[in-house]
């Protein structure tokens, strides 16, 4: 362990070693998500699912479908501002890793530990978005176009819920750090999904909408939009956009478990236990998470633009907003 502390205290190096675990996590993590979407929606569906990639569990065919997108030729529209067209998967694959850093997978045991994690985490939620908004502006496609308007659009209906819905956790653990977040909640006994419950459930919901997910996939809408902002895009740029898709569902969650669900705490475990077991516990808690938003995905149908939009302004930020005036009653009479 002594010599893992003297490594991780030189900068560059530890910085190395950063970077390179988090390019090793970013795409397992994805592909992990898209083989259970895979086989949880044939299990729905009464498929198969995949099957002969990897034997009878077809445990290599997202592998398979990596390397198929690799050797796929890279098309870029003739009238498409190449520049920003070749730039836009890779900037919502950058905010997509750059979500996952200060995520704490244990004690002390994030990429990066910032006083305001969690006001960073929510900055940068919201980076992908800009480009889906580059994607469909450049590939001189009416479909693309409308399908990053449609974007835009939700992320400034859902992201003010998605904002309001945390502001309670802050104010009961007083730190926007997100370990200091779940030492609150250890120190309290109980998860903030208890005294949380509504902002709970506003965050997972306007989680869904940002994520562009079933029942709010709008900027997609494949039978109205073909495939929306991702139309143009072929071989390893359209794969980054499915890869963010992927990660981004388990960078949510793990940001919703560590608000909500007590983090990497686990009752019972303490000292060196829980510093080894932290990651574990986290990342069951967020993949139980990932799991609610693929039920989620073959199970409702899409809304319409309208009642999209009136869920966000009429609904969850009311709801948001009377959850924020209650908490800071509650924590000041109590």
């Amino acid at each position: 362990m002594s010599l893992i502390a003297d490594i991780m205290a030189n900068f560059w190096l530890g910085l190395i070693i950063k970077l390179l675990i988090v390019a090793l996590l970013v795409p397992v993590i994805g592909m992990i998500i898209g083989f259970a979407e895979m086989k949880l929606s044939a299990k729905m569906q009464n498929r198969v699912g995949p099957y002969y990639a990897g034997g009878r569990w077809g445990w290599a065919q997202l592998i398979a479908d990596g390397l198929k997108f690799f050797q796929k030729e890279d098309v870029i529209p003739a009238d498409a501002d190449r520049q920003v067209f070749k730039l836009a998967p890779a900037l919502v694959l950058a905010a997509t890793v750059a979500l996952v850093v200060v995520i704490p997978f244990g004690p002390d045991m994030a990429f990066r530990n910032l006083e305001l994690g969690l006001f960073y985490a929510l900055a940068i939620s919201s980076l992908s978005t800009i480009g889906v908004l580059v994607a469909g502006w450049s590939s001189a496609n009416k479909y693309s176009l409308i399908g990053s308007l449609r974007a835009a659009g939700q992320l400034i209906a859902y992201e003010l819920p998605l904002v309001l819905s945390v502001v309670g956790v802050v104010i009961l653990a007083g730190t926007m750090n997100l370990d200091g977040i779940v030492q609150a909640q250890i120190a309290s006994g109980i998860p903030y999904v208890v005294p949380q419950f509504v902002g709970f459930v506003v965050f997972f919901i306007a989680a869904l909408a940002e994520l562009s997910r079933i029942p709010f996939d709008m900027p997609v809408a494949e039978s109205e939009l073909v495939m929306g902002y991702m139309t143009e895009y072929t071989g390893f740029r359209f794969l980054f956009f499915y890869l963010a898709e992927f990660v981004n569902m388990f960078t949510m969650s793990a940001i919703a478990a560590t608000l909500f669900l007590g983090g990497y705490h686990f009752p019972g475990l303490s000292g060196d236990l829980a510093t080894v077991l932290g990651p574990v516990v986290l990342i069951a808690k967020s993949f139980l998470l990932v799991f609610m938003m693929l039920w989620f995905r073959w199970t409702f149908p899409r809304f319409r633009e309208d009642q999209l939009q009136s869920m966000a302004w009429k609904v969850l930020v009311p709801v948001a907003l009377a959850n924020i005036a209650v908490t800071a009653i509650l924590k000041v009479v109590i």
